[in-house]
């Protein structure tokens, strides 16, 4: 995805709805290249047309949750990817960062097996052929399309890796990495009895506002891969509780 493309989804996602030819003016571009960019885009599920108009899907689902902080999280996504060599198996939990990592690992990375209990990270890389796809069993979400319950431990039991990644929602003093939902919760639980490494992929707006359910970690070998915005308090408190923390 290009440069061009993120800021089309940085603009969606402070606007939710914008002219096709007002959007081509404030990028620089003829209105048949934006055409051609939003045709694109929508290939892949992240925005919609409508008579003239780009507009955001629905910001409740991973697609639309990818275009809040594109750059960001493709740039978290980017540094955590080196954590992950050729041939290697690891496993990936849902949320934006997440997938735009599966799609680098996809992109760049070659004999890489990804375990992952999300639909839309098995959909979003279906094209690639240097990566194979293994997805975990459970009930199915609908907007976050996760599988999660009692299958989801199951099946992760049959496997052992080095990390598992995982998006969260929030993180506070007392409480640790958070989620808003907690079935996702208990999902990121049972995948993380079988890594030796939970790897946290998060923007740093995230710190100081806790989700709903805690992930309860503790005893793992936790590694944070943020952005250059965290405040340098909650770098310390991290790094304090033995928490790795990675800048992209």
């Amino acid at each position: 995805m290009s440069k061009r493309d993120g800021a089309i989804l940085e603009i969606l996602t402070a606007e939710q709805r914008i002219e096709v030819t007002a959007l081509a003016d404030r990028l620089g571009v003829s209105s048949v290249t934006m055409r051609k960019d939003l045709d694109a885009l929508q290939g892949k599920g992240l925005v919609q047309r409508e008579h003239g108009f780009a507009l955001l899907v629905n910001p409740n689902d991973v697609a639309g949750r990818l275009a809040r902080h594109y750059e960001e999280k493709r740039r978290i996504a980017r540094k955590a990817a080196v954590l992950v060599p050729d041939g290697s198996t690891v496993m990936i939990e849902s949320g934006s960062c997440c997938a735009l990592l599966a799609r680098e690992l996809a992109d760049v990375k070659s004999g890489v097996t990804i375990v992952t209990n999300s639909a839309f990270i098995a959909g979003y890389i279906r094209d690639s052929a240097r990566v194979e796809t293994v997805l975990l069993g459970g009930v199915a979400q609908r907007d976050s399309q996760v599988m999660v319950g009692p299958l989801v431990r199951m099946c992760a039991r049959e496997f052992l890796v080095n990390r598992l990644f995982v998006g969260v929602d929030g993180w506070a003093d007392g409480i640790g990495f958070t989620n808003g939902d907690q079935m996702r919760a208990e999902a990121v639980r049972a995948m993380a009895e079988s890594a030796e490494e939970v790897v946290v992929l998060t923007e740093s707006d995230k710190f100081g506002c806790p989700g709903l359910s805690p992930l309860r970690l503790d005893g793992k070998s936790l590694r944070l891969v943020t952005d250059a915005g965290i405040p340098e308090d909650y770098r310390s408190r991290l790094a304090g509780l033995g928490v790795a923390i990675d800048l992209a």
